[in-house]
C-alpha cells in the first residue's frame, strides 16, 4: 500500500511508540510529562527531517477532567475529544488477537510540519470501530483507565497493534523506539516472528523514564496468557525462566540493544536498579519554539536570529539582549498569566510581587507541600518580602496520596489568606503549562531525590528566562549554576538528606527575594544567562540529535 501513502509516512524507517502523546491541548491523548515529551520529540524530529513515524493511542475519553470542590477535593471525569477534528483516518484496519478474539485497529494520521518544511507522521491507534464488540471498542477509550487487565489490553494494542499497523502499511522499519515499557510486547512479537533474539535487539531501542516502582508495569503471567495468547506468553516465559509475573521493563531490557535513562543521574540510578545492563544517558529536552511565549519569541527574533531553526542560537542571547527589553517581554508574559488566573479563579495577583510557580503531577514524592513545611517562618518571610504562589497539577484517579496532597494545599492556602496569596489552578494542561512556565518569576521543583529522573517543566521555564529554584536531581544536576541561572536546594553530596524544607526557606529569605527586591540588574542578568546557558543544552532538538546519532544510526546535518 506504500504507493498510496503520504510521502512523510512512506519514507519512515524509525518508529517511536509511546502510550501517550501531547501535541495540542485539544488532542487529549496525554496525561502529563511522558506524553508532552513525546510531542516535543515529534516536533523536533520534524524540524530535523528525521525519517520517523510516532505511534500512540487515540484515547477518546482523554485522561482526567479535573475539578476541585470547596474543600480541595479532586473530582475526576472523562475528558473526551474527537480524533476526527485533529487527524485523518487511514483507509486500513489492522487486527490483533486479544483475549482470543480478533480486535480491529484503525489508525488516525496527524502530520506535523517542521521548521525546515519537512513533515512527520503521527499515528493514533483506535479500537472504537464498528467491527469490534463493545469491550474491544473500549480498549482505547480512557488513557490509563481501568484495572491491570485493561492496562495490559491497551499495551497489547500499542505494541502488537502498532506492529500490525506498520506491517499493513508496508513500512520498512529498521528501528523501533519504545518510549517506556508500555510497548514492550512489540519486540516480543518480533522475537516470535523472527526467532532470533539478537536480530530483535539490533532493531529495538528502549528509554526508561522513572525509578518509581509504579512506573514499571507488572502483569501476572496468567493474565498475559489470557490477553495475548499462549504463543507469545511462552516466548516471555522462556526469557524469564517460567516467572509467574511479566515485568514490562525487564522485557524491554531483554529485547532491546540500546537502552537509556533520561538524565545522567537517572542512568546511574537505573544501572543500580538493573545490574548487568548497559544503560546510556540521553537527557531530555523541550521544543524551544513551542514553549516560548510570543513576547519572548519576538525578542528572540530581534536579538538572536536563527533561533527558531536551531536552539544553539540562544547561546548568544545573553550578550545580544538589553535589560529593558528583557524585562518588558517578561512582564508581558506575566500579565497574561495573571489575567488568565483572574478569569479562571477570580483571584487578583500583583504583577509587582515575585510569583513562584509549581506545576507537576500531584503525587507525594513530588513534595508540592515542601515550601509550607514551616508555615510560621514562611509567613514571616512573606511579611518582610511579599511574594505569591501558583500551584497546578492533577492526581491520578487511584492516587489517594496525591489527592490528599491537593486537599492539604487548599487548606494551607485558606489558612494563609492575604498574608501569602496561594492559588491552585485546576485543569492543568498543555495550554495552561505554556502560560505558567513563561509568566512566573521563579519555577519551584522539590521532588525527593533521586526520584525525579529528569524533569522538563524547568527547561521550559528556563527558555523564557524564568529562574529555577530546584533540588539537585535529574536535569538540574547538569544545568544548575547556583546564583547565575537559578538556585539549588541542597547539594549533590547530601541530595537525599532531610532538611530541604529549611534549605528552601533559607534560600528564599537570603538569596531569591533579596535579589528580586534589591538587585533587579542581577536578576535580569540571571534571566539572560538562564536562556543562554540552558536553552541550547536542554532542547528537544539536541535530544533527538543524540538519539539519531547514538541509537538510530541516522546522520543529521548540523544545519538541519
Amino acid at each position: 500500500m506504500t504507493g498510496r501513502l503520504p510521502a512523510s509516512l512512506a519514507r519512515a524507517s524509525i518508529a517511536f511508540l509511546s502510550m501517550e502523546i501531547g501535541l495540542e491541548s485539544g488532542m487529549r491523548c496525554y496525561s502529563g510529562g511522558l506524553g508532552v515529551l513525546a510531542g516535543d520529540f515529534a516536533l523536533a524530529a520534524a524540524d530535523l527531517g528525521l525519517p520517523m513515524v510516532f505511534l500512540s493511542l487515540a484515547c477518546r475519553d482523554g485522561y482526567v477532567r479535573q475539578t476541585i470542590d470547596g474543600q480541595g477535593h479532586q473530582h475526576d471525569a472523562p475528558d473526551p475529544w474527537d480524533p476526527a477534528e485533529w487527524a485523518t483516518p487511514l483507509p486500513i484496519e489492522a487486527s490483533v488477537a486479544i483475549e482470543g478474539r480478533e480486535v480491529r485497529i484503525r489508525a488516525w494520521l496527524r502530520e506535523i510540519e517542521g521548521t525546515s518544511g519537512s513533515r512527520l507522521p503521527v499515528l493514533l491507534l483506535d479500537t472504537d470501530v464498528e467491527a469490534n464488540d463493545a469491550d474491544a471498542r473500549a480498549i482505547t477509550s480512557r488513557l490509563y483507565g481501568g484495572d491491570q487487565d485493561f492496562r495490559l489490553r491497551q499495551e497489547a494494542v500499542l505494541g502488537l497493534g502498532g506492529k500490525a499497523v506498520l506491517d499493513l502499511l508496508g513500512l520498512e522499519i529498521r528501528r523501533y523506539h519504545l518510549n517506556e515499557g508500555h510497548a514492550a510486547l512489540l519486540p516480543l512479537a518480533l522475537l516470535a516472528e523472527r526467532g532470533d533474539a539478537e536480530a530483535v535487539r539490533e532493531s529495538a531501542v528502549f528509554t526508561t523514564h522513572t525509578p518509581i516502582p509504579a512506573g514499571h508495569d507488572r502483569f501476572a503471567m496468567s493474565a498475559v496468557r489470557a490477553v495475548i495468547g499462549d504463543v507469545l506468553a511462552d516466548e516471555a516465559a522462556r526469557l524469564f525462566d517460567g516467572a509467574r509475573e511479566l515485568d514490562m521493563t525487564r522485557l524491554a531490557l531483554a529485547l532491546t540493544g540500546w537502552v537509556n535513562g533520561v538524565s545522567q543521574k537517572h542512568a546511574e540510578v537505573t544501572r543500580l536498579m538493573f545490574p548487568g545492563h548497559e544503560i546510556h544517558a540521553v537527557t531530555n529536552g523541550v521544543h524551544h519554539v513551542r514553549w516560548t511565549h510570543p513576547a519572548i519569541a519576538d525578542l528572540f527574533d530581534r536579538t538572536t536570529p536563527g533561533w527558531r531553526a536551531g536552539a544553539s542560537a540562544l547561546a548568544g542571547f545573553e550578550t545580544a539582549a538589553g535589560d529593558v527589553d528583557v524585562w518588558a517581554a517578561h512582564m508581558e508574559a506575566k500579565r497574561a498569566l495573571i489575567d488568565d488566573v483572574r478569569s479562571r479563579t477570580g483571584h487578583d495577583l500583583d504583577p509587582d510581587r515575585p510569583l513562584i510557580g509549581f506545576a507537576r503531577r500531584m503525587t507525594p514524592y513530588k513534595r508540592a507541600d515542601l515550601l509550607f513545611g514551616h508555615l510560621v517562618r514562611l509567613l514571616k518571610i512573606a511579611e518582610n518580602r511579599p511574594f505569591q504562589v501558583l500551584l497546578a497539577g492533577k492526581a491520578h484517579p487511584h492516587d489517594k496520596g496525591g489527592k490528599a496532597l491537593i486537599a492539604r494545599l487548599h487548606e494551607i492556602a485558606h489558612s494563609c489568606g492575604a498574608h501569602l496569596p496561594i492559588v491552585f489552578l485546576p485543569g492543568y494542561d498543555i495550554e495552561m503549562a505554556g502560560r505558567l512556565v513563561a509568566g512566573c518569576d521563579v519555577w519551584l521543583n522539590t521532588p525527593e531525590p533521586p526520584l525525579e529522573a529528569s524533569g522538563t517543566s524547568g527547561m521550559k521555564a528556563a527558555i523564557n528566562g524564568v529562574l529555577n529554584l530546584s533540588v539537585l536531581d535529574g536535569w538540574w544536576l547538569e544545568g544548575c549554576e547556583h546564583g547565575r541561572n537559578g538556585w539549588c536546594i541542597g547539594n549533590e553530596r547530601d541530595a537525599a538528606a532531610p532538611g530541604h524544607d529549611e534549605w528552601l526557606l533559607e534560600l528564599l529569605e537570603r538569596e531569591v527575594l533579596p535579589t528580586w527586591y534589591d538587585d533587579r540588574t542581577r536578576w535580569i542578568a540571571m534571566m539572560k544567562h538562564s536562556v543562554s546557558s540552558l536553552g541550547p543544552r536542554f532542547s528537544a532538538e539536541r535530544a533527538m540529535r543524540d538519539y539519531a546519532g547514538q541509537a538510530y544510526g541516522e546522520a543529521v546535518e548540523v544545519g538541519g
